[in-house]
């Protein structure tokens, strides 16, 4: 344990995208260091699922789920309410994304939203409901944006994405100044290869590969969630308006996401093969 298991006692976490992967390794740790959660997410079995989960592997863990499509303003809203009836959270954690492998040029404007519609506007939307809640009430807050290392650095074949997390910290910027004399922080993480199973299927179809990583290996799930606990713990107190990158070293090598510079070359028939196997947009 790096952290004493009280560190988030008598606090209440909103993580988006909460019912898989980094979320959910998110909230299962935040779970365990003594914070109640919110987790929303738009496939409402899902969420049910991994609470149950959550409720069967940690003691007296407090979990609410709240199915949203973050893309919808409205619904964004509504959840927000919906999240607050239970009592207000005071830690929100930007994790639902949308990504997938593409040549640019051959997006389509309904791939472009996708991914901008779910990373940088859903995120903005729950963002801006949060900080308004906090403003209004008088109370404090902290905000984490789970950002990439094409963020800092632009990604060949996941522009999209780039544009909406780069949206982000510019955001988390920001807002940390604005809010910050009412007591709200904003962090970001960017890290390098975590892996799950969505980003496995679509944005590694090779599998993971670490030569570009110094440190020959890629990030266990338990180092990006004490990273994260620690910025929205107290003891993070002084920090906002940063962002922690936690990649292993890769960016000090140029960053180029693994797998790009082959990409770069791959025929149209290599091209082909990756678009079937990429969800419909």
């Amino acid at each position: 344990m790096a952290f004493a298991p009280g560190l988030l006692a008598g606090r209440r976490a909103l993580v988006t995208g909460g019912g898989t992967g980094l979320g959910r390794s998110i909230g299962k740790r935040f779970l365990e260091l003594g914070a109640s959660l919110a987790i929303c997410g738009r496939r409402a079995a899902v969420l049910e699922g991994t609470a149950e989960a959550f409720r069967a592997e940690i003691p007296g863990a407090q979990v609410t789920t709240h199915p949203c499509d973050i893309r919808n303003a409205s619904a964004v809203e509504a959840m927000l309410d919906d999240v607050w009836r239970d009592g207000a959270a005071d830690i929100l954690v930007n994790n639902a994304a949308a990504n997938f492998l593409a040549q640019t040029h051959r997006l389509s404007s309904r791939a472009i939203d996708a991914v901008l519609g779910t990373t940088l506007h859903g995120a903005a939307y729950c963002t801006i409901g949060c900080g308004r809640r906090w403003i209004d009430a008088g109370e404090p807050g902290v905000v984490l944006s789970i950002l990439t290392l094409s963020a800092l650095q632009g990604g060949a074949f996941t522009a999209p994405s780039a544009m909406a997390k780069a949206g982000l910290l510019a955001m988390t910027q920001s807002l940390a100044v604005e809010w910050g004399p009412r007591g709200i922080r904003l962090v970001a993480i960017a890290p390098g290869t975590f892996p799950t199973e969505a980003a496995l299927a679509r944005l590694r179809p090779g599998g993971v590969e670490h030569g570009g990583v110094p440190l020959r290996r890629a990030g266990r799930h338990d180092e990006l969630t004490d990273l994260a606990a620690f910025l929205v713990s107290d003891h993070g107190g002084y920090i906002t308006g940063e962002c922690v990158v936690a990649d292993g070293g890769r960016r000090l090598l140029g960053g180029a996401r693994a797998g790009a510079q082959e990409m770069l070359d791959w025929t149209d028939e290599e091209w082909a093969a990756q678009r079937a196997r990429t969800p419909a947009r």
